[in-house]
């Protein structure tokens, strides 16, 4: 990722995002869907940058040249997941067909008080994986992300579920203040989530292979786990179609705190595994990729520390969620 797509304008911004809303909770879910057609048009032709990452993306996970449908495609699902999130957090939830994988494991896990490390990534719907807090009343989550990046998506959604913003934990913060909150909220046996699939610009990162090319990921959260010896599992939230998700879950590694002198070869070890894992559901999933800018590594030396350790508590770039609600 590079600092210029990180400041490029949130498409639409807070009027656009609020007749989308309004339309969604006045008039439903079926006519909020038809708009999403124009909005399909309009960030296709007036979005070069995104639409050639699309096109770049799709060609690579599709084993052919990307067609303007292809892409077409591609930007509707975008909006289609972005259009849920408002039905998801007001809690309308009968409106959707969700099937969860998986989930049975992460909850055994938080049954027995352990706090457990949620990883995610730009995969789908992660807001779509809150539906096992809602089936699990008093289920403590705590998501980790940037309340001033996309400002006009995160008014709205902190309008729509005030308690979910209330627990949130803001990934603008200093890196001690943001790993002290995930060390508390893990020691109350809580589930703390985070997308881990972006290393944001300055970050301490490994790269690792992914569909063929080296790509970058943050060692932060792993660095994390390592430390407060946290049990991670993974979470995607796959949009299918019309109304349907598909939730997966599957456990990773299990919490057990390593030395500091073994972290560097553990992170190491565990991040070309989480690679190849979120290879594969993009590959089950290609239109629901959501990194519209160039994924792949550029040849850079990515920041490694010998100890494992750099970036986390204080390092502001890459402390645990830094990388955790950017959207195209």
């Amino acid at each position: 990722m590079t600092a210029d797509w990180r400041q490029r304008p949130e498409g639409g911004g807070h009027f656009a995002i609020w007749l989308i809303r309004s339309i969604g909770t006045h008039g439903g879910r079926a006519l909020a869907r038809a708009c999403l057609y124009p909005i399909t048009l309009y960030f296709l032709l007036r979005r070069g940058p995104e639409r050639r990452a699309s096109r770049q993306w799709l060609g690579r996970a599709l084993g052919r040249p990307a067609t303007w449908f292809d892409t077409a495609r591609h930007i509707h699902c975008f909006a289609a997941t972005i259009l849920d999130r408002i039905f998801l957090l007001s809690g309308e939830l009968d409106r959707f067909d969700i099937r969860v994988h998986g989930g049975e494991a992460l909850l055994a896990r938080l049954d027995q008080g352990d706090g457990v490390l949620l990883f995610g990534s730009h995969l789908g719907s992660f807001e779509a994986l809150r539906v096992l807090a809602a089936q699990r009343p008093g289920l403590g989550l705590r998501v980790v992300y940037d309340r001033g990046h996309n400002a006009a998506v995160t008014h709205l959604l902190d309008a729509l579920n005030p308690e979910v913003a209330a627990t949130a934990i803001d990934a603008r913060q200093d890196g001690t203040t943001i790993l002290l909150e995930v060390q508390a909220a893990l020691a109350r046996g809580q589930l703390v989530a985070l997308l881990v699939d972006r290393a944001q610009p300055g970050e301490a990162a490994r790269v690792a292979p992914f569909l063929g090319r080296d790509a970058r990921f943050p060692l932060a959260p792993w660095q994390a786990a390592a430390i407060f010896g946290a049990p991670v599992f993974l979470g995607f939230g796959l949009y299918r179609g019309g109304n349907r998700y598909d939730l997966r879950f599957e456990s990773f590694c299990d919490g057990e705190a390593v030395p500091r002198s073994e972290r560097a070869a553990h992170v190491a070890a565990l991040i070309p595994r989480y690679a190849g894992r979120l290879e594969h559901y993009a590959l089950d999933a290609p239109f629901n990729w959501f990194n519209f800018y160039d994924y792949w590594d550029d040849g850079t030396p990515a920041t490694a520390p010998a100890n494992g350790d750099a970036g986390v508590g204080g390092n502001a770039g890459g402390v645990p969620g830094r990388a955790s609600a950017r959207r195209a």
